[in-house]
């Protein structure tokens, strides 16, 4: 019997119920018995990958736009090897690295929790090219939440994405797909994507995103965007996530803020000591290293109408579920 079979026909439910085109996901279940170490991995994929113009059906090895999974794929792990070789310290302010930034209160750490409190409101954001909306980000204020509210946003991850390039004296993206190869071997994984895999989001000016970054401040930023712009495959997000589960990122399963709800290291905490995190266009993954299982899930939940509140229901069940058949 499988050990997901409620999870997993929900999932199904998101396609059957054409609340998506169609899911792309997979199950990691690690054993240890008898000093021997077993791992069963599932992976499926159903439904379509794309209403519009036409309706055309997954095969399989699609791309998706990660959106903000390319937060915890990319820039954290990154920040942390940096902290982990003694190049950054995860209390250094960031004005260390950004001086631009004025507030010296703000640190990495806060960054990586979401407990900044930086305003996330830019005047005619849409309308600034990569230099001005990165000295726009540099002028937004601390806001009263600092250190006492989490409040997730990109600015943070951004910031962490412009550390990394002071550091490597590279663009972050080109930093984060050379470390993802070397440390991971995720080669479906890029910021330039081929089209004809891509799964399509929505218009934007009348023209349907496929292959582009949904994110509009990826799509400004371009290659020194750390908090958007990634694609990738299932197999490669599966890849990702076994990873995860591995004794090296067993410290990263806690709150490591005061605050309830609280945040882990670029990931949200859930009951349990399980690591969530979302991707806008919709994805999700779970991890719960205490029972060394994973969950990801793969759709174009925005495709073809970006505002989809159904789906963001069905997803909080679905983590419910593995949550409960994770045990």
């Amino acid at each position: 019997m499988k050990k997901f079979q409620q999870t997993e026909a929900q999932i199904l439910d998101l396609v059957n119920k054409q609340i998506v085109p169609g899911v792309s996901y997979g199950f990691i279940s690690n054993h240890s018995n008898s000093n021997i170490q077993t791992s069963f991995d599932e992976s499926n994929y159903v439904g379509d990958k794309s209403w519009v113009p036409d309706i055309t059906r997954l095969n399989g090895d699609e791309l998706y736009d990660l959106a903000s999974l390319t937060k915890v794929m990319g820039t954290v792990p990154i920040i942390l090897k940096l902290i982990d070789e003694k190049k950054l310290d995860i209390h250094d302010p960031i004005n260390k690295y950004l001086p631009q930034f004025k507030d010296d209160r703000v640190e990495i750490f806060h960054l990586l929790t979401h407990t900044s409190g930086i305003a996330g409101y830019i005047p005619n954001r849409d309308s600034l090219d990569d230099q001005q909306l990165i000295d726009a980000l540099f002028t937004l204020p601390v806001t009263n939440n600092f250190n006492k509210k989490v409040v997730y946003t990109d600015t943070g991850m951004i910031f962490l994405g412009l550390i990394i390039e002071k550091i490597y004296h590279e663009p972050v993206q080109k930093v984060i797909k050379e470390f993802i190869q070397k440390t991971w071997g995720l080669t479906d994984t890029t910021f330039d994507p081929e089209i004809s895999r891509c799964t399509p989001t929505y218009e934007v000016n009348g023209k349907m995103l496929i292959g582009i970054p949904n994110d509009p401040k990826a799509r400004q930023l371009g290659e020194h965007c750390g908090s958007a712009g990634m694609f990738s495959s299932l197999i490669d997000v599966m890849q990702f996530s076994r990873a995860m589960l591995q004794r090296e990122y067993k410290f990263l399963y806690k709150n490591f803020t005061d605050l309830n709800p609280g945040r882990s290291l670029g990931w949200d905490i859930k009951p349990g000591n399980i690591l969530f995190h979302t991707g806008y266009t919709g994805h999700f993954i779970a991890l719960d290293y205490i029972h060394q299982n994973a969950m990801i899930v793969l759709t174009n939940r925005v495709h073809p109408v970006e505002n989809n509140q159904v789906f963001l229901e069905r997803r909080q069940t679905i983590l419910d579920s593995f949550i409960n058949e994770s045990k």
